[in-house]
């Protein structure tokens, strides 16, 4: 019972860990989307955030400094986003994959024209990263001694479901992406809205990539953020767009992580070799694209997310 419990512990703790980028990221598609503007770009404003927290963290040698200019390099593409979507009307998915391309080459550029090391930022000592907390009546195996970025998430998940569904702001903000007629029609501008949700979305994309270079991790490497945006956005979806399904859904998706890297130099049973590393480390998006394709036909997103609102005059 010992031994059990001993393998189990440390694969929820590290579930937990492995889940915060994409329930930050996913909580930031949730926003978006609700109020009517699709973000694929979630994986360049994470990789955006995660390359800005590093790098600061590394000359200031302060993790919160680094989570700051994070969340500013996240909100910048996010400005971008909405310039592109809202105010001009453009495709917000060809948006999305700009910013996608945009963030993936200027980190790696950077990186390199300030740091000279291959498009990475220097190894982040312990002092300018996010260390373990000790939460009072928390110090149990799985909750307690995570970085604050875990905690961030978890109080967000809560959070996000009483500004959507219990204040003024989130009733707007899901009308956006409903009915936006009838929100312009009560004098109330679409427009403000639909840049709120992206904005949001651009400062939770920040903490998300944060969490990944200074939490996670200990430096920037070139794409670290390895598709956790697309997951997300695959999370977003199969939770209908609510943030108590989120939560579970990137609950799930940390678990196979959690478990693909346990499983990494583990023999095969009865065989005498070990799991392939390469088909360990597929899994997670190879589950994700089956329960895409037996999900999505289900799922029911916002009305009008996706079509960019024209005002009647």
């Amino acid at each position: 019972m010992d031994d059990a419990l001993g393998q189990v512990v440390p694969i929820l703790a590290a579930t937990l860990r492995l889940a915060t980028p994409l329930i930050l990221a996913a909580l930031a598609g949730l926003f978006a989307e609700r109020s009517g503007v699709v973000d694929v770009g979630l994986e360049g404003k994470m990789l955006a955030g995660a390359f800005a927290a590093a790098a600061t963290a590394a000359v200031t040698g302060s993790a919160w400094l680094g989570l700051v200019a994070a969340v500013v390099a996240s909100s910048a593409l996010a400005l971008l986003h909405g310039l592109a979507c809202v105010t001009l009307r453009g495709s917000q998915v060809v948006s999305g994959m700009a910013i996608n391309v945009l963030a993936s080459g200027l980190t790696a550029t950077l990186a390199l024209a300030w740091f000279r090391q291959g498009g990475q930022t220097p190894a982040l000592p312990a002092s300018a990263r996010f260390p373990a907390l000790s939460l009072p009546g928390f110090d149990v195996a799985v909750i307690g001694g995570h970085t604050a970025p875990v905690y961030i998430a978890l109080l967000l998940v809560p959070a996000a479901s009483f500004v959507l569904w219990r204040t003024r702001f989130g009733l707007r903000l899901r009308a956006a992406g409903e009915a936006p007629g009838a929100v312009d029609a009560a004098g109330v501008p679409v427009v403000r809205l639909r840049y709120g949700g992206v904005m949001i979305a651009g400062v939770l994309c920040g903490i998300s990539g944060a969490a990944i270079s200074t939490a996670q991790g200990a430096a920037f490497a070139t794409d670290m953020t390895a598709g956790r945006g697309f997951i997300a956005l695959a999370a977003l979806i199969l939770a209908n767009w609510r943030p108590g399904g989120v939560l579970l859904t990137c609950l799930l998706f940390g678990l196979l992580d959690a478990v693909a890297i346990r499983l990494q130099g583990v023999m095969v049973p009865g065989l005498g070799v070990a799991f392939p590393v390469q088909a360990v480390q597929a899994l997670p998006y190879v589950l994700t694209v089956i329960l895409l394709a037996g999900f999505v036909g289900r799922a029911t997103p916002p009305r009008a997310a996706g079509l960019p609102y024209v005002k009647e005059r």
